[in-house]
């Protein structure tokens, strides 16, 4: 049976390993510096699905102030691994993160989908999630500040 908790540190090495299956490869340790600088955190929820002592799935969510738009809550990273998809996992997560954002008092969450990910977004729709634009995002590299 799945039991669905608050992630904690040393949920670092299976929280990797899951990322990593999307794309996102990070070592446990960087993971775990992650989690310790998130996990007292009050603006951010970080959640896990875990069945025998093995990560099924993880959500990361924060809300955050933005000048032009006020205070919101987002989904910043959900993975749920490929052995466990179709399996009700996403949509525990995704409940998790809906009653934390309520509790908090937010109306809205807000969650962004790389535009490749077909899979991803047939997802969201079932779970209520409407479109609402597309974006590009752009990065540059900064020197080192020495």
């Amino acid at each position: 049976m799945s039991g669905l908790r608050e992630a904690r540190l040393d949920d670092a090495t299976e929280i990797a390993r899951l990322s990593g299956e999307l794309g996102y490869p990070a070592t446990a340790s960087e993971i775990a510096t992650r989690l310790t600088a998130l996990l007292d955190d009050p603006a951010h929820r970080i959640s896990v699905v875990e069945t025998a002592g093995v990560l099924l799935g993880w959500i990361a969510v924060e809300c955050r102030m933005t000048l032009e738009s006020g205070e919101r809550a987002e989904i910043v990273g959900l993975v749920v691994g490929e052995e466990a998809r179709r399996q009700g996992v996403g949509r525990m997560l995704i409940d998790d993160a809906e009653a934390w954002a309520r509790a908090l008092g937010f109306a809205t969450l807000v969650v962004r989908s790389n535009v490749l990910r077909d899979a991803s977004h047939a997802f969201y729709r079932r779970q209520g999630y409407v479109h609402r634009k597309t974006q590009h995002v752009y990065a540059k590299a900064l020197d080192a500040v020495d």
